[in-house]
């Protein structure tokens, strides 16, 4: 992510923190000073136009490069994070860079200023007086020495994990230049090493994500299979319920044409019933008419 920020600051340390508290979002700003209390932030090359460090954020490694160029603020971060103007990390390697200036700028009010080397006037062979001056070159004898002194225990402490002792004064020059790089190495070496324990924590803890999702998808297999096993069940017990239901449709249709024939056949004894009453009707008739005429009939 790269944002541009209106800037007419000459030097990336005078911006402090009510500066950058003025222009970025309000979340960021407060997650950016909780990683630099954190101790998150590693500054691996910084000048006065110029920063190159990386944030151990919340889910990982990023890497910022932040620069002042035709009066613009200029940062780049390799988060994916939608803050702007600057994203939280960005906001956390400003704050510490401006701390980191402020300890700087004592640290050097306090440094004993060193004498100029006076001119010695000597007379040279033609009569001529010449002036040579003290020369002094970028290593300097005694520097050396406090920088073997000092690399005896700053070797120990990185076998042992330890912080840098603290570096012996020396002003400017190769051998300053040394142990600014020694310590740009070992906050190299922090950085990569708490990246790596980050990274082997996020490991094992996907790790067991993975572990806890096989189980769980072990367990829905297993599931889906009882699942299926019941529905093949379900099937079977339909088809029977099917086929019962067709042979209780069957003995519907014959209890139907059954009751049909049944009715037919209350009606034809129904029907019988009436001519029997009438033939029981017409022998009563006949058989009265039968007495009354043997009544007439004169005894024998």
């Amino acid at each position: 992510m790269r944002n541009r920020i209106p800037c007419t600051a000459a030097r990336l340390g005078l911006l402090d923190p009510q500066m950058i508290r003025a222009v970025v979002d309000g979340s960021a700003f407060h997650i950016g000073n909780q990683y630099v209390t954190e101790n998150r932030v590693r500054i691996v090359q910084a000048d006065d136009v110029q920063i190159t460090s990386a944030v151990i954020g919340k889910s990982g490694l990023y890497e910022q490069t932040l620069r002042l160029k035709d009066g613009q603020l200029v940062s780049k971060c390799s988060c994916t994070l939608p803050e702007g103007p600057m994203c939280r990390h960005c906001v956390a390697v400003l704050l510490e860079y401006h701390r980191w200036s402020q300890l700087r700028e004592g640290q050097k009010a306090n440094e004993p200023k060193e004498e100029k080397p006076r001119a010695r006037t000597g007379e040279s062979a033609n009569g001529q007086g010449s002036t040579a001056r003290a020369s002094t070159g970028d290593v300097k004898l005694g520097d050396v020495m406090q920088f073997i002194e000092w690399l005896q225990p700053a070797m120990q402490a990185i076998q042992n994990g330890q912080a840098l002792p603290d570096a012996p004064p020396i002003g400017t020059g190769d051998v300053a230049q040394w142990i600014d790089m020694i310590r740009s190495l070992e906050t190299t070496r922090r950085v990569s090493e708490d990246a790596q324990a980050r990274l082997e924590s996020d490991l094992r803890d996907r790790e067991a994500y993975v572990g806890r999702l096989t189980q769980q998808l072990q367990a829905s297999i297993a599931e889906a299979k009882a699942a299926q096993a019941a529905s093949q069940d379900c099937q079977a017990d339909l088809a029977r319920h099917r086929s019962l239901l067709e042979k209780v449709a069957e003995l519907s249709s014959e209890v139907a044409r059954y009751d049909g024939q049944v009715k037919a056949l209350a009606d034809e004894i129904s029907s019988k019933g009436t001519q029997l009453e009438k033939l029981s009707g017409s022998f009563k008739e006949v058989s009265e008419l039968l007495r009354s005429i043997a009544r007439q009939l004169p005894p024998r």
